[in-house]
């Protein structure tokens, strides 16, 4: 008798779009949960080579919260490439230019470092207001609160 384990095919996954209020929840948090579900760890089909993971819509990024004294201490760094060009800024200053950035970093660091990571990091879609462009995909609204 064979056991075996089975591994999903790219064909069989059906992707769903799920949109995510991040009004009022902290930001770890809510990236943790986005980054599951990008991943597909939800699915029970779930293998770890495939990209198995639904379509997420965040709204609202511009009032998410961070706890503590992160607004003002946490830095994010970029280079330019040149010698001296290290850039830093807060989370405080990001959050007031540019909002999605925030919540694409936090996830885009709990998924994998590889090609199949950055595919995934493709389905995730970040907005500051509360409207989004996907009414066409049908999103199901997804409660994050009841999954922390």
């Amino acid at each position: 008798m064979k056991k075996y384990t089975y591994s999903a095919k790219q064909s069989d996954i059906q992707g769903k779009w799920l949109v995510v209020d991040a009004e009022g929840i902290v930001l770890g948090r809510l990236a943790s949960v986005v980054a599951a579900r990008l991943r597909g760890k939800h699915n029970p089909l779930f293998t770890p080579h495939v990209d198995c993971g639904d379509f997420i819509i965040v709204v609202n990024a511009d009032k998410i919260v961070l706890t503590g004294r992160k607004r003002q201490q946490k830095m994010y760094y970029r280079h330019s490439g040149y010698i001296g060009g290290l850039k830093e800024i807060t989370a405080e200053k990001l959050l007031e230019k540019r909002p999605e950035d925030l919540v694409r970093f936090a996830v885009k660091g709990m998924l994998p470092k590889n090609k199949l990571g950055s595919g995934m990091l493709k389905k995730l879609k970040v907005y500051a207001g509360d409207q989004h462009p996907h009414e066409a995909q049908q999103p199901e609204l997804f409660d994050v609160k009841a999954n922390i």
